[in-house]
């Protein structure tokens, strides 16, 4: 804090540079998301004001993010229709959750997981960033071409059979939970029947509606009918927004494309009265805080969602800590990760408590931030001070900014998202894996199996699904590599190592060496475990070298218990060479030593053991 204004002007300079790339994306996100371009602002706010002054990287700049608003969107869906489509019913439970992923996030930073975030496999993410892509593109089409299924009367028609099916079983529900019985008291149920109305009927056959024509599959399956219902204004207004934000990048980038982007339509569209949709109206005034998820929503029922807000929490972590990393390369300096998860958790749990959708480190306009000479936290606080501004000041006209223009931002959000470095890798990269007679690439097939899921079926599960299958395979290599780099081999028939050449040559039948190369954990256990069927019979002694085994787990630990066991039966006798202490502690926790492998089997060097089994043993051929 003692060096906050040491840059002032070139702090100063950036914020506003980099606020001012935030609004259009801001407000854009916020539509996206379902709760509105206030949300989207809101959270633009609190968090880039709050995650840089408690963040632990100087010149990130935070806000709402595309993966975020993929993951917020469809959370707020979801819980909106279990709400009878009211977002007023559903916001203090989209709130809660919000608000748990930044505490999550708090926690997070505080237990010190923030150095470990960079573990999760490039895949995963590759697939999820493009997935992220694939989402705003096919979500937006509806908007841009003017289609929005819950205002076509002949489609939203279809739906009120359902609509008053949903109706009725909610009025058993609510008699069931007053304690009615329906067979005693029919009259009840005929009455309250009665007082649905028709609004009632079509505010849910709408919901219903919306539902049907959400995400991927909904949009593709409902697009032969928007296009039936094209409007041609709105197309010529995102079209013309998505050649703007292209075509000034290439005059300069010294001004945001997609601000004059949505300044030019925007104004033209509203100067020549042209019939369009606006944006929601954003409300004018100072944001309050939404005190209703503290007094009216119970937390015991966010447990469903618990996984959801973990998923976000760590989501937005990656989205952070990847910022952080180019931050770093860009102005020579290192981010504390940990500092930076508490920042982001106070930014997105303050953000929830004012209505504002959770948000992450934003790559683009970070770089803008420090290309325009930000080098300090002032630089993200001044950007959240001038969307505040921006809020109380130009509100109203904001409201007036067309829905398809902010679509047409969209698709060159949802275009730029993906990783593209990933895809043009799929043909170059080794095919490791074998699936019958096809040969695959085990990481591509992680992307992909993440690609697809995010993209048509839960963003959430996804990755998930994708963090499992990159584990397995990752294991399964380990456990191949360490097997393979894991010889057994009796002396005399291969080649030993290089202290081995003096060991008697007489005692070749008598002794069996073993080298364990890498950990002995549960990926490896199987091939050791074959050691005792591999012995032959002459031999009645085993030296196994444990030099280059320098970790073991609890699968390998009970191998190696199973291993000795056997051989002990069968009168073989077991010697320990170089046994390193991690091993060593947990073979003593179970008592393989002593009771199998007693101290004076255990040796330090080959040379030791050589001249133990000089002494011991004896040449049954001679």
């Amino acid at each position: 804090m003692k060096n906050l204004f040491t840059n002032l002007k070139g702090d100063l300079f950036g914020g506003i540079t980099a606020g001012i790339v935030a609004l259009p994306l801001a407000l854009a996100f916020g539509v996206s998301s379902g709760l509105g371009p206030s949300a989207g602002l809101y959270g633009a706010i609190f968090i880039s004001f709050f995650a840089a002054l408690f963040g632990g990287t100087n010149t990130q700049i935070s806000g709402p993010t595309a993966p975020m608003t993929a993951v917020s969107m469809v959370v707020i869906a979801g819980i909106i229709a279990i709400n009878d489509g009211s977002i007023e019913k559903a916001l203090p439970a989209i709130l809660v959750i919000f608000l748990l992923a930044g505490l999550m996030q708090i926690a997070l930073g505080l237990i010190g997981v923030g150095k470990y975030i960079r573990y999760i496999p490039y895949p995963v993410v590759s697939g999820f960033m493009t997935a992220i892509g694939v989402i705003i593109l096919v979500t937006q089409i509806l908007p841009a071409i003017g289609y929005y299924p819950k205002e076509d009367e002949a489609f939203v028609e279809q739906f009120k059979p359902h609509a008053e099916e949903i109706i009725l079983d909610n009025i058993l529900k609510e008699e069931a939970g007053e304690g009615i019985l329906v067979l005693e008291n029919f009259e009840e149920t005929i009455r309250r029947a009665k007082d649905i109305t028709d609004e009632d009927m079509l505010k849910e056959a709408r919901t219903l509606a919306k539902t049907e024509a959400s995400g991927v599959i909904g949009s593709i399956k409902i697009l032969p009918r928007a296009l039936q219902n094209i409007s041609w204004i709105e197309v010529i207004l995102a079209l013309s927004t998505i050649i703007i934000i292209y075509g000034f990048k290439r005059i300069t980038t010294a001004i945001p494309s997609a601000l004059v982007a949505l300044i030019v339509v925007s104004g033209v569209a509203y100067g020549f009265g042209l019939d369009y949709r606006p944006i929601e109206e954003i409300p004018s005034g100072f944001p309050l805080p939404n005190f209703e998820i503290f007094t009216e929503f119970k937390l015991s029922s966010i447990t469903p969602y618990f996984f959801t807000a973990l998923t976000l929490a760590l989501l937005g972590a990656i989205d952070s800590l990847l910022t952080s990393v180019v931050a770093d390369n860009m102005t020579k300096t290192k981010h504390n990760p940990n500092k930076e998860l508490v920042g982001q958790g106070i930014g997105n749990s303050i953000g929830a408590i004012f209505g504002g959708i959770p948000g992450a480190g934003a790559t683009i306009r970070t770089v803008v931030n420090i290309n325009a000479g930000g080098k300090t936290k002032l630089s993200g606080m001044v950007a959240g001070l001038l969307l505040l501004i921006i809020l109380l000041s130009l509100g109203p006209v904001a409201s007036q900014i067309p829905a398809a223009v902010l679509a047409g931002i969209l698709v060159t959000v949802g275009i730029g998202v993906m990783d593209y470095k990933g895809l043009k890798a799929i043909p170059s990269m080794p095919k490791d894996l074998k699936l019958g007679p096809l040969k695959l690439s085990s990481e591509v097939v992680i992307m992909l199996v993440v690609l697809v899921l995010s993209s048509v079926w839960n963003l959430v599960y996804a990755v998930g699904v994708g963090l499992v299958i990159a584990s397995l395979m990752f294991m399964k290599q380990m456990g191949d590599l360490t097997a393979e780099r894991s010889d057994v081999k009796t002396l005399g028939k291969e080649k030993g190592w290089s202290d081995e050449a003096n060991f008697p040559k007489n005692l070749i039948e008598e002794v069996y060496i073993k080298h364990l190369k890498g950990p002995l954990f549960f990926g490896s256990t199987n091939e050791f475990q074959a050691l005792a069927d591999q012995i032959p019979e002459t031999a009645s002694y085993v030296i196994i070298r444990l030099d280059r085994m320098q970790y073991m787990d609890q699968s390998g630990l009970y191998a190696m218990e199973d291993v000795l066991q056997e051989l002990n039966k069968n009168k073989v006798t077991v010697l320990f060479v170089d046994l390193q202490r991690q091993p060593r502690y947990m073979m003593e926790r179970i008592d393989i030593i002593p009771d199998f492998i007693p101290e004076e089997h255990i040796f330090e060097t080959f040379q030791e053991c050589t001249t133990w089994i000089k002494e011991h043993v004896k040449d049954k051929y001679q």
